[in-house]
């Protein structure tokens, strides 16, 4: 007992003093900085870099960035590890780092409808046009932060970090470096990293902010104040170029800027006791779809440096030690604090957000919601924060808003298609006209078809919101006879009845409604409506060429639902559209009225089979209950490309409008293959019955009258899909080649 207890007394002395020498051996060890400039996408070689560091055992005491650098710089300080950064980058949606990426879902009605009319949007102040100043506000980037790097939600101070971190940002106002080493992590790294013109200033403390690259794109210096003894660098700016490699003005703009960079990195560099310089020739600010390529050129530069890291010394298991519990749970919202707000109220805040306080909301839920927010387009800024709760259980959201001041917006669109034809589309918006949280719209459609739209919203909200609109629709066209046979329910006394004639159909609507929604996928109205029909036909032989000019009064309500991703071309999403309607009064122009009521719907689902391959199934339904006052509330189907309407229906195979009747059901079933990006081909196939009281027949549903396919060539463009379709009927054996060009409004 007495030797083994000496035995013991002796390992414990020798493992103390082992563990004293490796805490001498750390306390005596150079502190080494990592300092990681900007350069875009190209910034995404310094997770290369990272991912060498790490297998060699290389322990990163302090961290410096810009731009770039300071995103991978601060996700890396704050945890991650270069495996994870990988990972995480892989994963992103590339082309929404560069702009304002908001799924369609996370939009509301309104905004899917401003998205999927209008080309271009220009704000209108003080009747001077303007446009915008910057491409994107940058709030995906910054939802992305504030996921990322939840878990240190609560830090201010960025020494806390699990490894001390700064970056830098520019100081629009005064073209002064600001050193940002406190403050809310995902804001100090996208102000670090809001490249002028494509991202916005970013206001942090008064001072609006943009790429630290301006000023200081490799700020060693700064690193070296913090108290790093061996600097590890890496530089991915552009060299200069000569003048036979300079392709235009871009490029000589480039060049310019990139003289008081360079020069500082000349200046800098023998300051540097690592210097690493991926080579990432051909590749630019934003190639982030060539991450992979990117990635590995970091890790090759690291290798040729290998000597010189191995001779800083390594750290086993560094990587492990490195890594933190990240933050995946819900956040206990107990307060939310706005500020900003002098137009809007809170509960237009709070509807948008899709959350109240005291509500446990997910990251993905807060994503969401601020998404929504962002895209009203009524906040020129908006940025978030967490702090913990005084009660010490859950957090309290700061919300800060700059409202727009503009409020007045000019939008603009083109259209051709075989039933409209050419149209020119100018809408004027204007916010706040009356009221918080209201929109007037009108679009003037100018063309071959005068047509107008205008609407008046109030937004109230998770409550009822409140609107009018006024609605005039206008076309010219060629209709067979049997057309009005099959809507009206009877023969018209016409002698010599030619197999077409031409149609001169104007109807103008008036709406009182009243809205409510859930989540931006559900909305439900009801309201009241005054409809007027104006139809004539100069090439009838008739007493009285006019078939309708009369007035009608009725209520209506409606549910939408509707998760597509893309209203063109859609590859994910539901959508279910159901209406009913009841017009009770009329003046009754053909002395024929009685109470009659209106019932259409439809439902839809696209599934993506492939990356490139999808599938979207339709279908749609329409009747009539009662007798037809006039064949103007019948239904017509035929054609394709153009806005449709609740009783005037694209329909393949046949000519636009060349098949009617008071009621009709179809199904539509297209494939379509994204050959490359924004440029499809599909095949659809459609079926329908129409007719007279199509419901009342036993083989309503199995029944097909008609039938159609079609060929088609889709691009997506800034002014709209431009389509190409090629039908084929089998009931006719003809064939019509069918052209639309821009938004469908």
């Amino acid at each position: 007992m007495k030797k083994l207890y000496i035995t013991f007394i002796v390992v414990m002395l020798v493992a103390l003093g082992v563990h004293a020498q490796e805490k001498e051996a750390s306390a005596q060890r150079p502190k080494v900085g990592l300092v990681l400039s900007g350069g875009g996408a190209k910034g995404l070689a310094h997770i290369g870099v990272l991912k060498v560091l790490e297998r060699e055992g290389v322990k990163v005491d302090y961290v410096a960035g810009t731009s770039m650098g300071a995103i991978v710089g601060g996700l890396y300080s704050s945890g991650y590890t270069a495996n994870e950064l990988d990972s995480i980058f892989n994963s992103i949606e590339v082309s929404a780092l560069i702009r304002d990426y908001i799924p369609r879902i996370s939009k509301s009605f309104y905004e899917k409808k401003n998205d999927e009319i209008y080309a271009l949007t220009l704000p209108f102040n003080g009747f001077k046009l303007g446009f915008p100043k910057a491409l994107s506000r940058g709030m995906y980037n910054y939802n992305l932060m504030n996921t990322l790097l939840a878990h240190v939600r609560h830090v201010r101070d960025f020494n806390e970090l699990e490894i001390p971190f700064l970056c830098i940002a520019t100081d629009v106002e005064t073209g002064k470096g600001v050193v940002l080493n406190k403050g809310y992590l995902p804001q100090a790294i996208l102000a670090s990293g809001a490249f002028p013109s494509l991202f916005a200033p970013v206001e942090i403390d008064g001072r609006y902010l943009i790429d630290g690259g301006v000023v200081n794109n490799y700020p060693l210096h700064e690193l070296k104040e913090m108290g790093a003894d061996i600097v590890i660098g890496v530089d991915v700016q552009d060299g200069l170029k000569t003048a036979d490699e300079m392709q235009g003005a871009p490029d000589l703009l480039l060049q310019i800027s990139n003289f008081s960079t360079i020069r500082q990195m000349n200046e800098k560099k023998p300051f540097t006791d690592v210097y690493i310089k991926p080579d990432i020739t051909g590749y630019s600010v934003v190639s982030f779809d060539s991450g992979d390529v990117i990635i590995k050129r970091g890790e090759e530069a690291a290798e040729k440096v290998i000597d010189q890291l191995r001779e800083i010394g390594g750290t086993p298991n560094v990587s492990e030690e490195h890594y933190v519990t990240k933050f995946h749970d819900s956040l206990s919202v107990k307060n939310i604090h706005i500020s900003g707000l002098s137009k809007y109220t809170q509960r237009y805040i709070h509807g948008k957000l899709g959350f109240k306080p005291f509500h446990k909301v997910s990251y993905n839920q807060l994503s969401e919601g601020i998404t929504k927010l962002n895209g009203t387009e009524n906040f020129s800024s908006i940025s978030y924060k967490f702090h913990e709760s005084e009660t010490g259980s859950g957090d309290d959201m700061e919300l800060d808003l700059v409202e727009n001041p503009i409020h007045r917006y000019l939008k603009l669109g083109l259209h051709y298609d075989g039933l409209y034809k050419a149209a020119a589309l100018v809408n004027l918006t204007q916010k706040k006209l009356f009221m918080k949280s209201d929109v007037a719209s009108f679009d003037l459609a100018l063309g071959d078809n005068v047509r107008y739209n205008f609407n008046y919203f109030v937004d109230n909200g998770f409550y009822w919101s409140v609107g009018v609109n006024s609605r005039f629709n206008k076309f010219s066209k060629d209709l067979p006879y049997e057309i009005i046979v099959a809507a009206t329910g009877g023969d018209l006394s016409i002698t010599d009845a030619p197999s077409k004639f031409n149609v001169e159909y104007a109807d103008l609507e008036n709406h009182i409604y009243f809205q409510t929604f859930y989540q931006q996928k559900y909305l439900f109205n009801i309201g009241i409506e005054h409809r007027y029909l104006d139809i004539t036909s100069k090439t009838l032989k008739m007493d009285q060429p006019r078939f309708d000019a009369g007035h009608y009064f009725g209520g209506f309500a409606n549910v939408t639902i509707d998760t597509y991703d893309n209203k063109y071309f859609p590859r994910n999403g539901f959508m279910l559209k159901g209406e009913y309607k009841n017009f009770f009064a009329s003046s009754d122009y053909n002395k024929n009225f009685d109470n009659f009521s209106t019932i259409t719907g439809q439902i839809g689902y696209a599934k993506s089979i492939t990356d490139k391959f999808s599938i979207d199934m339709k279908s749609r339904l329409g009747a009539v209950v009662g007798r037809l006052p006039s064949f103007g509330f019948g239904y017509a189907l035929g054609g394709f490309g153009f806005a449709e309407r609740d009783n005037i229906i694209p329909f393949h195979g046949y000519d636009w409008l060349s098949v009617g009747g008071d009621s009709f059901i179809m199904g539509v079933l297209t494939l379509d293959y994204e050959i490359f990006k924004k440029h499809h081909i599909n095949i659809t196939a459609n079926y329908a019955n129409v007719g007279e009281d199509i419901f009342t027949q036993a083989n309503w549903f199995s029944r097909v009258k008609y039938s159609g396919y079609a060929l088609g060539y889709g691009m997506q463009t800034l002014l709209g899909p431009i389509e190409a379709k090629f039908s084929y009927s089998p009931e006719t054996g003809r064939t019509y080649s069918m052209f639309s060009v821009g938004f469908w409004f």
